[in-house]
């Protein structure tokens, strides 16, 4: 067997412990089939859908590939009938897994196992990690601060994975600032199976982010990132976020709680609000500059725009190539 594979791998079914964080919007059938297809595990940005558009995602990616895939939902963000609607329609569509982020559900965890799905669990402290197994979680993600789009801990990746290592005895996945294949060494040398990827992946050719927000992750340096709770409508009080720092972080735009209603953006004929949790995508127009800009603390190591089976198999003969000669090194600091 591989290097990197892990015993996660063999419970997702992927070749490679590299998985495509389910980002909101972003991670659309394009991208997911295309990290799926080249042996990593791709899952649906699908929190908030109507059903009818995750039923046409999940028909896209079967109809580009056969590998497995999942879906990625928040009941945190999510309305009650929305949420109720979006299950129904993952269960039917008998896909793989499903991860879920943010406050833990243990009811939709209970129903999701008992549909026989693999349940995955991002969290940012080893409490919700033991939280999240004991209601059922089968594989954990410990995300970092480091991490772009919404942060549930504050606690960098380093000292976070050792203590839910510590903490559970399923597989262990780290997320957060991760872009490259000597930062997967690293982590799977401290005992992770694999990473979950998100900004890496946005800047891909197959990403659903629009060009504008592409072209900010590759113009960005090291320290260019905030983690801010200035985008929060769409959202629980409280859920801070990473972005590029723009207008709006840096306090040009008006108070994010305390501002009128204010419509910066059109997508299909839905408004896109100033502060809202929105970040520009392909069928997008607007004022984009002063949109949720997601992107984790790795942004400045991003060079170009190659295809997402390219950027992964980047990082996986990399970190092959590292662990195979026994070496480690250190994530660099952001």
């Amino acid at each position: 067997m591989s290097l990197l594979h892990t015993p996660v791998c063999e419970l997702l079914g992927c070749d490679e412990p590299v998985v495509l964080s389910g980002l909101g919007g972003v991670a659309r059938a394009e991208l997911v089939a295309a990290v799926s297809e080249a042996g990593g595990f791709g899952f649906l940005g699908m929190v908030r859908e109507p059903p009818a558009l995750i039923e046409a995602e999940i028909a896209r990616v079967r109809a580009a590939t056969g590998r497995p895939f999942g879906v990625n939902l928040i009941p945190a963000a999510t309305a009650p009938a929305l949420l109720e609607a979006e299950l129904a329609t993952v269960l039917a569509a008998e896909i793989a897994a499903v991860m879920l982020f943010w406050d833990l559900r243990a009811d939709v965890l209970r129903r999701l196992r008992d549909a026989r799905l693999i349940v995955v669990c991002q969290v940012g402290s080893a409490l919700e990690a033991r939280q999240a197994v004991d209601a059922g979680a089968q594989v954990v993600v410990a995300q970092g601060v480091e991490a772009g789009g919404h942060v549930r801990g504050r606690t960098p990746l380093l000292e976070l994975l050792p203590a839910v290592l510590e903490a559970v005895t399923v597989p262990v996945l780290a997320a957060g600032g991760i872009v490259d294949g000597a930062q997967l060494a690293q982590l799977m040398t401290m005992g992770a199976q694999g990473a979950v990827l998100g900004t890496a992946f946005m800047a891909t050719r197959e990403s659903y982010a629009h060009d504008y927000h592409k072209a900010r992750l590759l113009a960005a340096r090291a320290g260019d990132t905030v983690h801010t709770e200035a985008f929060h409508i769409n959202w629980p009080r409280g859920a801070p976020v990473r972005v590029l720092a723009n207008s709006v972080t840096r306090g040009e735009r008006g108070d994010p709680f305390n501002s009128a209603p204010t419509v910066i953006g059109d997508e299909d004929g839905r408004p896109i609000h100033l502060f809202s949790t929105d970040s520009p995508l392909r069928n997008m127009r607007g004022d984009f500059e002063a949109m949720a800009l997601y992107a984790g603390q790795g942004v400045g190591a991003l060079v170009d725009l190659p295809p997402a089976a390219e950027r992964l198999q980047r990082i996986v003969d990399t970190a092959r190539d590292i662990l195979a000669h026994h070496n480690t090194t250190e994530l660099p600091c952001n």
